[in-house]
């Protein structure tokens, strides 16, 4: 049986849910978007990055290599590198030295 208590408890994890997916779209400055990265899908972490990154060659490589490794997976909302956290790092801050 099914009680009231239950009903509610599960309506409060979805809502937290949702509300904590919204945090993440506005806490992203304008000129910027969000990537998810990381090599197992439970621990990516997230990064605002510029959005002129997208059309840095350097950044572009990332993208294709990745995509080549692991392919893309078009189910997911949010665009996820499946690269390991310091290349990710190391990428970009070279492209902030530029």
């Amino acid at each position: 049986m099914i009680k009231f208590k239950d009903i509610v408890l599960q309506a409060k994890r979805i809502v937290l849910t949702k509300i904590s997916r919204i945090r993440h779209i506005i806490k992203v400055p304008k000129g910027h978007f969000t990537v998810y990265v990381g090599e197992d899908e439970k621990e990516t972490k997230r990064f605002v990055v510029p959005i002129y990154y997208l059309k840095h060659p350097l950044f572009q490589a990332l993208l294709h290599l990745s995509e080549n490794e692991f392919g893309t997976v078009y189910s997911r909302k949010y665009l996820t590198i499946p690269c390991a956290e310091d290349v990710f790092i190391d990428v970009t801050s070279r492209l902030n030295r530029i």
